[in-house]
């Protein structure tokens, strides 16, 4: 036989220190791996979740950046300017700001956005070569834009 009991609970409808408080993610929510052909003529989306409860005064910015320190021993690590280039969704080269890129989400609303990698078959370059684009945690005096564990890392396999 199985008891189950309802308490009522009062519980506040948020805490202070969270008000501020933002979480970027990409979809799906996983740390997963994408293959691509060096060949590709066609920009590489990657769908990332901001999530925020709120409507506020100012931008929330989330930050991301690219990383090959963090790849498997065996991965030829790919270069930005030679196999891929972060760009806008027009194909305009982005220029990260000490080592990190931004995605602004406009009154800290709720949004989904994308991060653009545009492939350079670079005809150089042999075999496989890898890159992680991470979302990286951004806290300032005014908000905190957070990362999951489980969703911040995407690695680029380039064929």
């Amino acid at each position: 036989m199985l008891f189950v009991g309802c308490e009522d609970r009062n519980y506040p409808a948020g805490l202070s220190e969270y008000e501020h408080h933002y979480y970027i993610v990409y979809v799906p929510n996983n740390n997963s791996m994408v293959t691509v052909s060096r060949e590709r003529t066609t920009l590489l989306e990657l769908p990332v979740q901001f999530y925020s409860e709120f409507e506020r005064d100012y931008n929330a910015v989330a930050n991301y950046e690219v990383s090959t320190g963090d790849l498997a021993e065996t991965a030829v690590p790919a270069v930005r300017g030679e196999d891929f280039e972060i760009v806008d969704q027009t194909g305009q080269v982005l220029n990260p700001v000490d080592g990190k890129y931004q995605m602004i989400f406009p009154n800290a609303k709720k949004a989904q956005a994308k991060i653009y990698v545009k492939l350079l078959n670079n005809a150089a370059a042999t075999g496989r070569r890898s890159v992680n684009i991470n979302l990286v945690d951004n806290i300032q005096e005014q908000f905190r834009v957070d990362i999951f564990s489980t969703a911040f890392r995407r690695t680029i396999q380039i064929d």
